[in-house]
């Protein structure tokens, strides 16, 4: 009885699953038709010369049965007719090149629409990510973002540069010859495909399900390519720990999976496919067309040229079955590529306004806000009110949503609730730019790009002069360093050298301060820097915060004391807020500054 109910729950498993994938082979086709529209007009002129190619493909056959005509007669008259039969080659010639750069123009074209498209598609994706919430960022697998914005607009390249061509040319090219070979005798016509529908029959049976197993195969690789770049992205903390075996399991089991049902998958295909295609082969079509010929030769029905003809015609056709089901194929793989593309495409961005208000100063309001990352909320009604040119610091145990709140004012994120605003203007009603120029931070995390200092430091502001870059520098306490590498500030970062923790903040700094913007968001930029660092970081904050409206992320109560405003976050919620002397009755605050273990005074 169990094992009856077990066999119900697997076949209706394997039923949704079948489902899922025959809706993503069908979305993947309409991602396909979307993602073409700005090249169909490229693509319908390339596969109106394919179809005057194909349909030119008959001329050098007739060509060809009217040299053997001619061989043949002058064999028999035993004189030969030169003149007639270098026409008939002029023409075969002719035809022939004609036909050949016909096809080769229509490539050219389909070749030109896909760079186009796959420029493009990289512009609007590049153009949609830079604009998407950062919570997106975090929310989506490196691996399947990788994957989108590399690998499938070069999938894509098959279907676009290819496939329309090919497989117009590979059904027009055909069925002219099939037309001209029954034009040159029904029998022989019929020869020419005796053993096709026997090949269509095993090779059919051979794709059954074909949409689906492409779509659950994609699905599968890309469950591999994610894991990969999670384990290789880790790979430094999993070998300091010696624990590789555990750390890549996740790797061996999605590409185990992805072995076992290739291999299931491919078994039988590869034989009904060596089969079907046996059906097919040079040998089969030669001994059909060949014998069959002979026999109506001998009965007086046709000549020799007219076998010859159609025997060549029979080893043509083939190929385009080959040719449609390798285009099939690309078109299930481009397909989920596709819906990749289409989802990065569609990815929800932050409002755009026409307004562009201009804030009154530099003071900071949250009103109501409410922020949720999925089901989860980081952010309840949170009010909170920052004086221009004051000091803030966010303090409270990790997860309660000081990062959150803190990169609201940047617009990382917009609020599900509530407004932010600078200087009484809803950042919403901001442009980028007004936004970006009101709003600086440093992050743990420095960010730095793998180019030259001197653009890192200039990446706020690509136009400031070397004298700006150079003060700025300073103020950071990194110049003296740059000054003693080789090129100074036309060091490539990551490629002729590599800076430690402490040298990156103090880079980031610099960059803020080149900026000058009037708000300041600090992320305890000292928190994994070595003591001597942390006190070039210090005298470096010391400068960057001065006349500027700072909010800093505390994960160390003692470090800020001295701010003007201490605000202690729990859950979500802000549950209390004062100087450090108003604070020392609170329990939590209390609880804080007893885990900190360091208490030097940073902000002042």
């Amino acid at each position: 009885m169990a094992d009856k109910k077990s066999n119900k729950a697997d076949k209706k498993s394997k039923e949704n699953k079948d489902i899922n994938n025959k809706q993503k082979s069908k979305a993947g086709q309409s991602a396909l038709k979307r993602l073409g529209v700005p090249v169909r007009g490229r693509i319908f002129f390339a596969q109106i010369l394919t179809v005057l190619s194909g349909i030119l493909s008959i001329a050098p056959y007739v060509a060809l049965t009217e040299i053997g005509r001619l061989l043949i007669t002058s064999y028999q008259l035993g004189e030969m007719q030169w003149l007639e039969i270098w026409n008939a080659c002029r023409l075969l010639i002719l035809f022939f090149s004609l036909k050949t750069f016909l096809y080769f123009t229509s490539l050219l074209v389909t070749h030109f629409a896909d760079l186009k498209l796959r420029n493009l598609l990289r512009r609007q994706i590049v153009g949609r990510m830079s604009k998407a919430p950062l919570s997106w960022f975090s929310e989506s697998n490196s691996g399947l973002i990788r994957k989108a914005v590399q690998d499938d607009t070069q999938t894509v390249h098959t279907i676009i540069a290819h496939g329309p061509i090919d497989q117009l040319n590979a059904v027009v090219t055909p069925l002219s010859l099939l037309i001209y070979a029954f034009y040159v005798d029904w029998r022989l016509g019929l020869l020419s495909i005796a053993t096709i529908p026997i090949h269509v029959l095993f090779y059919g049976h051979s794709m059954k399900g074909m949409p689906e197993k492409t779509a659950e195969m994609d699905t599968k690789l890309g469950k591999v390519s994610s894991t990969m770049v999670e384990f290789v992205s880790g790979i430094t903390v999993v070998k300091a720990f010696g624990r590789a075996g555990k750390a890549h399991r996740n790797y061996l089991d999605a590409a185990d999976e992805f072995t076992k049902f290739y291999h299931n998958w491919c078994i039988p295909l590869v034989s009904s496919s060596c089969l079907a295609l046996s059906w097919i082969s040079i040998p089969v079509l030669l001994l059909v067309n060949l014998g069959g010929g002979a026999l109506l030769i001998n009965a007086g029905y046709v000549d020799m040229a007219q076998v010859l003809t159609t025997t060549l015609i029979a080893l043509e056709l083939p190929q385009t079955l080959i040719t449609l089901s390798s285009i099939a194929w690309a078109y299930q793989l481009a397909g989920s590529a596709g819906v990749r593309l289409c989802d990065v495409l569609d990815l929800k961005t932050l409002p755009e306004t026409k307004l562009d208000k201009k804030p009154a100063d530099s003071s900071i309001e949250f009103e109501n806000v409410s922020f949720a990352y999925g089901e989860t909320e980081a952010l309840k009604d949170v009010d909170l009110k920052l004086p221009q040119g004051t000091v803030s610091a966010l303090i409270g145990p990790s997860g309660s949503g000081k990062t959150t709140l803190a990169t609201l004012i940047a617009r990382f994120n917009d609020p599900d609730l509530g407004s932010v605003k600078i200087g009484g203007v809803d950042i919403k009603d901001m442009s980028e730019d007004t936004l970006y120029n009101q709003v600086a931070f440093v992050l743990q995390d420095a960010q730095l790009l793998n180019i030259s200092i001197r653009e890192n430091i200039c990446l706020g502001r690509p136009d400031a002069s070397y004298e700006d870059m150079v003060k700025a520098a300073k103020a950071a306490q990194i110049h003296d360093y740059i000054e003693t590498l080789p090129k100074s500030y036309d060091t490539v970062l990551g490629t002729d050298t590599k800076f430690s923790g402490g040298q990156e903040q103090r880079l980031a700094i610099a960059r803020a301060i080149l900026i000058n913007a009037p708000v300041l968001l600090l992320d305890e930029a000292t928190a994994f820097a070595d003591p001597e660092s942390e006190a070039e970081i210090q005298k470096a904050l010391s400068y960057l915060i001065k006349d500027r409206t700072v909010l800093v992320i505390a994960h160390r109560p003692g470090a800020i004391q001295g701010a003007d405003k201490l605000i202690i976050m729990e859950n979500g919620k802000i549950s209390d807020e004062g100087r450090h002397e108003e604070l020392l009755g609170n329990a939590h605050y209390r609880a804080l500054l007893k885990q900190s273990t360091k208490h030097e005074v940073v902000v002042k």
